[in-house]
């Protein structure tokens, strides 16, 4: 029977492929503290079905290449789609606009002969 791994694709920018990375949490034999690992498979994507982001489950099978021992079995769960925020328009925008008073500094030449004086 097959190996199947469930994790979350990471990468889908060469064709037929994706990277999924599945993370496991350990906790360590002597001190008990916990941790994250994460390890990353190569898996063909047929379809180019599965976007960066989706839950999926892959199926080891044989060798397709040299890194690739995976196929994409099914799309469990969407990721979130990126969501691009738009400015408002310059004219609906409030604009504040503060004005600063200018002071003059006297020069000290000023000052010195004042004070001889």
């Amino acid at each position: 029977m097959a190996r199947k791994i469930t994790g979350i694709v990471s990468s889908n920018k060469a064709d037929k492929t994706i990277h999924i990375t599945v993370t496991s949490r350990l906790t360590h034999p002597l001190y008990g503290k916990q941790y994250t690992r994460s390890r990353k498979f190569a898996a063909h994507d047929e379809k180019n079905e599965a976007k960066i982001g989706d839950k999926v489950e892959i199926e080891e099978v044989r060798p397709i290449s040299k890194t690739k021992s995976f196929k994409l079995t099914q799309v469990l769960e969407r990721g979130h789609e990126q969501v691009s925020i738009k400015e408002e328009p310059a004219a609906q925008a409030e604009v504040k606009v503060e004005v600063k008073k200018e002071t003059k500094k006297v020069a000290k030449k000023d000052e010195d002969e004042e004070k001889a004086k």
